[in-house]
């Protein structure tokens, strides 16, 4: 009994009275030795360390994990019976726990409907605001919509057409086809003797139809009357049926034979054209009922054009000119075309661009007349079909094909803006609702610091209705908007898609929500949040962490950014070193008494150690690459120079055109150049000095693969090599293993229980997903059999288990192998393990997986690099290690651009490309261009400013 009382006290939950501090006492999880540590609540704290030395061990798996299980342990048993109980992290006790929220780096969605004003929920409040306070006007005329009352139009009517002959009409049919005997049997049911049909009055006879292939308007008449006083009554009781007949509408047919218009609803008193009443969803492309039907929404097609399938008009379609079919095969498709082009005296040998249009459009979107065809194959069957074109062809393999089928045919589809909507994503109905002369659309265009400025003072250019039913709506949009600008995010759009933003990006996003929560109490945990944003912004950013702090929050922060450091109340610092060689608590304390005690961190922060400056700058080979009048997204006509054979750097605030200049502009450049890439490039001139290069290597932070079952020694070609040695070992062959035996994608040596995965996937339904080890091999992937072939008393798992930094002591006599393995020792991963899931590495390792595996293969000093913000996830002496690794490159004759803010790369840079000089509209050109030393000398320049200091 007494066991079964404490098991019951045992469940701490959140109780957080009487104490000052969280209190974390033998946390074990991953690389941590048995750490104990506290850290005052309610301040600002920041936990740092080298790359791998445990600090996301101790965030996320050690805090942010017992947070959220003691969550869970709230719940009823009932509930928890759905979800199963959460695995408690490795740590003896955590005092002083309040409830968790972690905001991370990963992009929250990669659907395009969700977007930046969807996740703030701003563009909700503007859908609102538009619903209930936005003026119609008729996209027809042009004229403002009207709502009229039974009452108001008997008014109208009696004081303009006294003593007139009028006919009321109400519409029942508007602009469609059908024969409509059913409805004019039940007119005539309803007692009316006389239609409209398409402007012609007619008797309704028995059996009445019309031709069911053209379109018509049908109006019945209601009642022919003479309008005077008298006979208001009946003039009252005629406009009430008729309205109701119209479903709202009525139309009134005066003695010239004009038609008036009224409505219950919105209408154009011109056109006669109405609208529904507006509702929030009118103004959702989520929507059916507001979205363009054309686009469903998206404000853009893929579809296959003429110029996407017939690329080169001076080829003949034997020689391949029509792409999808390649050169000319004894195959029928090419024997029809043949007939086609036999009936119009040209043959497949003729150029595309001598053939007549006309025969292009039927070769493109079929002809309704047979073609017939002898068969080659089987003399005496003949083929007299319809010929359907190629690209209607290809649209149904699009819907309809097998995956690989699809996938070819997307080869051939380009994305364009929707011709209906223009890329607004609505229909056209919702665009012509406005507030103050704009739609819902244009103001999701604006960057956020104009449409902070627009929603300034609207009060004043709105009537006094809309503002009666704004003003509430109006308070939280700004509060919204306001938030974004704290976190420096005053360049981004609301129609910007989610899936576009970087990981710093989306985890501001997150963070300015959580602002906007307002919520009390709660322990705040973040990954990086400096990530992709200029110095200049960091005071917005920090700002923010301690606004969330002095509402009554803890806040930690895992970073590597000085400012952040000596900004918080209270630095941890994790090492000392990466992997088996961290996992301790070095140093810690608030920022002053911190860079007085002895640790990497310290050193760097308090200037004992730094980065050095070189003594001189790189030249270059001479050569330059120059691309000439890009205009895409926000550039301003820019001309860019790159020195080839030096490491170059675009720097500039967050939004200020550098990823549209280099990965949508110069990249698909690039890439079409050397590798024949579909992905057009954004808008410019001219390039040139694209001969002095022979490939072009981008080093992004995607992950390197999207399952468990991609890994370093997969990514980088070694496990290649590796499986090949073991199944030249002795017992390999004795037993007739080849390589594919140690694959654990291939059945025969891996585990069949988990598929080689080494974890199972338990799906969760209305929670995340949950990865668990295999119950059969532990997670070992390998079955009994394999694990028996051991090379240095190591089996094929054992080896994937070792870190990087283990493998190349492991591998040292075996050249091919050690070769890859070192290259990930150099740049900073020698405490990854070879097999690591890719779906455990962040977005800094992952670049640096990739670097390392073209830093591993042979190249021939034309080499063009181009990495974004490397320095991701880096402590200062990483750094050091990226920069050796990136200068090794530079002096074998490559030529390496970084897109960075670290101004520790900043400032060792042979050249610089700084962009601005605001974000948004106010940035897309270049301010200045050269060495640093030249750069800090521009007033203009943000950069500049801080790279002073530093020099």
């Amino acid at each position: 009994m007494i066991a079964e009382e404490e098991v019951l006290n045992d469940s701490e939950g959140y109780d957080v009275t009487g104490y000052d501090n969280i209190e974390i006492i033998g946390a074990r999880e991953h690389n941590l030795k048995n750490v104990s540590l506290s850290f005052p609540r309610n301040t600002l704290v920041v936990i740092t360390g080298i790359s791998g030395s445990g600090k996301s061990s101790l965030a996320f798996d050690t805090i942010y994990a017992e947070g959220q299980r003691r969550y869970m342990e709230s719940f009823s048993a009932y509930a928890r019976s759905f979800i199963g109980n959460l695995e408690r992290p490795d740590v003896d006790k955590i005092n002083g726990l309040s409830p968790v929220i972690s905001i991370e780096q990963k992009t929250t969605s990669k659907n395009p409907r969700s977007t930046v004003g969807t996740t703030t929920e701003i563009y909700d409040f503007m859908r609102l605001l538009y619903a209930r306070a936005g003026e119609a006007f008729s996209y027809s005329t042009g004229e403002k919509m009207v709502r009229q009352s039974e009452d108001q139009i008997l008014d109208h009517i009696l004081q303009n057409y006294d003593e007139q002959k009028l006919t009321i009409l109400a519409p029942i049919v508007k602009g469609r086809k059908g024969h409509y005997r059913e409805l004019f049997q039940q007119v005539r049911k309803n007692g009316y003797s006389r239609v409209r049909v398409d402007g012609k009055m007619q008797e309704l006879v028995p059996k009445m139809q019309v031709d069911r292939y053209k379109t018509h308007d049908i109006e019945v008449v209601i009642d022919r009357i003479q309008v005077v006083e008298k006979d208001r009554y009946r003039i009252s009781q005629s406009i009430k049926t008729a309205l109701k007949q119209g479903e709202g509408i009525l139309m009134l047919l005066d003695q010239h034979d004009e038609i008036h218009h009224f409505s219950k609803y919105l209408m154009d008193p011109l056109s006669g054209l109405s609208y529904d009443e507006p509702a929030p969803n009118t103004f959702s492309f989520n929507s059916p009922y507001g979205a363009c039907p054309k686009c469903n929404g998206l404000g853009e097609i893929e579809e296959i054009t003429e110029d996407s399938i017939i690329p080169d008009k001076s080829l003949s379609i034997s020689r391949g000119g029509i792409l999808p079919l390649g050169e000319y095969r004894d195959i029928w498709i090419f024997k029809k075309i043949q007939a086609i082009l036999k009936k119009h005296k040209v043959t497949l040998s003729t150029p595309i661009e001598k053939i007549p249009k006309e025969v292009i459009h039927i070769l493109l979107y079929g002809d309704s007349e047979p073609v017939a065809v002898k068969s080659v194959k089987y003399p005496g069957t003949d083929w007299n079909t319809k010929f359907e074109g190629i690209i209607q062809f290809l649209e149904k393999q699009k819907e309809a094909g097998s995956d690989k089928i699809q996938k070819w045919v997307n080869d051939f589809t380009i994305t364009n803006t929707c011709p209906e909507c223009n890329g607004a994503r609505l229909k056209k109905e919702a665009l012509h609702f406005l507030i103050d002369n704009h739609n819902i659309s244009q103001l999701a265009e604006y960057d956020i610091r104009k449409l902070w400025n627009w929603f300034q003072g609207l009060e004043e250019r709105l009537s006094e209705k809309q503002n009666v039913i704004a003003s509430e709506v109006l308070k939280e949009i700004r509060k919204r908007i306001g938030f974004l600008l704290d976190v420096g995010l005053d360049y981004l759009h609301l129609n910007r898609p989610l899936k576009t933003l970087s990981g710093g990006e989306a985890q501001r996003i997150r963070l300015a929500t959580q602002i906007g929560t307002q919520l009390v109490g709660v322990l705040y945990i973040l990954d990086e949040p400096s990530i992709g944003l200029h110095q200049r912004d960091n005071v917005k950013l920090i700002k923010s962490l301690k606004d969330l702090r002095d509402l009554g929050n803890t806040v930690i922060v895992v970073e590597h950014d000085k400012d952040m450091m000596l900004a918080s109340d209270y630095i941890i610092d994790i090492g000392p070193g990466a992997g088996r060689h961290g996992g301790q608590i070095v140093a810690q304390g608030a920022p002053d008494n911190f860079i007085q005690q002895s640790s990497s961190t310290a050193d760097y922060l308090n200037d004992k150690r730094q980065i050095e400056v070189p003594k001189e700058r790189r030249k270059g080979s001479g050569k330059k690459l120059k691309l000439t009048g890009a205009t895409g997204n926000n550039l301003k006509n820019v001309n860019l120079e790159i020195p080839l054979g030096t490491l170059t750097l675009i720097t500039g605030v967050s939004g200020s055109g550098k990823s549209t200049l280099i990965h949508d502009t110069l990249f698909p450049i690039l890439n079409q150049k050397f590798y024949n890439s579909r992905r057009e490039p954004r808008a410019y001139k001219k390039v040139t000095g694209l001969e002095h290069l022979d490939k072009v290597i981008e080093v992004d932070q995607s992950p390197i693969g999207r399952t468990p079952r991609s890994n370093p020694a997969t990514y980088t070609g070694v496990f290649t090599d590796i499986r090949a040695l073991f199944s030249e070992l002795p017992e390999a062959k004795i037993r007739g293993y080849k390589p594919g035996r140690f694959s654990f994608n291939v059945k025969g040596g891996r585990c069949e229980t988990c598929e080689g995965a080494g974890l199972r996937l338990i799906e969760m339904d209305f929670l995340p997903d949950v990865h668990v080890p295999c119950e059969t091999c532990k997670g070992k992937r390998y079955n009994r059999e394999t694990l028996e072939v051991r090379f240095k008393g190591k089996s094929i798992s054992d080896v994937l288990e070792m870190t990087v930094e283990e493998a190349v002591e492991f591998f040292e006599n075996q050249p091919k192998i050690v070769r890859k393995i070192k290259t990930l020792n150099e740049v900073g991963l020698g405490y990854i393990s070879l097999g690591q899931h890719a779906t455990t590495l962040s977005g800094g390792e992952a670049q640096r997986v990739k670097l390392a595996t073209e830093l591993s293969k042979k190249d021939t000093g034309k080499t063009f690099y181009i990495l974004d913000e490397p320095t991701t996830g880096l402590h200062f002496q990483d750094i050091q290690h990226l920069l050796d690794v990136l200068n090794k490159l530079v002096d074998k004759g490559n030529s390496v651009l970084v897109i960075e803010h670290n101004l520790d790369v900043i400032k060792v840079a042979d050249h610089i490309v700084d962009m601005g000089p605001e974000g948004g509209s106010g940035g897309g050109q270049v301010v200045a261009m050269g060495t640093p030393e030249e750069i800090v000398k521009i007033e203009d320049s943000h950069t500049g400013k801080y790279l002073k200091m530093e020099l």
